[in-house]
Parts: structure tokens; sequence; C-alpha cells
């Protein structure tokens, strides 16, 4: 559902990776990417938005929203990271999270 939702709003490069096997802090991470502090928010508002209508579920945690240069929404199982181009390029989460299950969208 989360990575429907920001493909629906034009996120690029969406990536689960599965986690669980490597660590106890969730058991997925979502990685996107938006060009844009408005589009990097949209994108988060829309994560949001369905995990609340369609799971009834809402974020324990929230970062980084206001500056949307790197928005976080944890969820306890899934945390989603929502970046800009140029700060997911120096975070590099994919290498860092690279010894889970990597999952392209669609």
């Amino acid at each position: 559902m989360a990575a429907k939702a920001c493909d629906h709003k034009k996120a690029r490069e969406i990536k689960l990776i599965n986690i669980n096997k490597v660590s106890f802090l969730s058991e997925w991470i979502l990685i996107a990417e938006g060009l844009s502090d408005i589009q990097v928010r949209s994108i988060t508002s829309s994560v949001e938005a369905e995990l609340r209508e369609y799971a009834n579920i809402e974020p324990l945690r929230k970062e980084g929203i206001n500056e949307a240069k790197w928005a976080l929404l944890d969820y306890g199982d899934l945390i989603i990271n929502i970046f800009q181009p140029e700060i997911r390029k120096f975070y590099d989460l994919e290498s860092f999270w690279s010894n889970g299950d990597s999952l392209e969208f669609p």
C-alpha cells in the first residue's frame, strides 16, 4: 500500500527492503525519491492518508516533513524514507541495508 501511494504521487526509484533477518529495528524499509520539497511532502501525505484509510494505522514517529529533504515515517514494522535525489545519494541506505532482501517496485 505504501509503495503504491508513493507511485500515485510519481515517486521515483521505489525500493522495498526486507530487513527482518538482519535487524530488529523493523521488518521493512521503503525508500523512494521526490524531486522537490513539494513532491516529498506530497508523497509523504499520500502514504499517511493511504495507510490511515485502508490499514487503519498511524505513524509512530515522523521526521523531516517540514524541511522535506528527507522525510521519514516510522510505522514500527515499516519505515518509510522519502528523499530528494542528492540526499538519497549521500546517505545511500540501499547500500547500508544491502544484506536485506531488496524488491523493486513495481
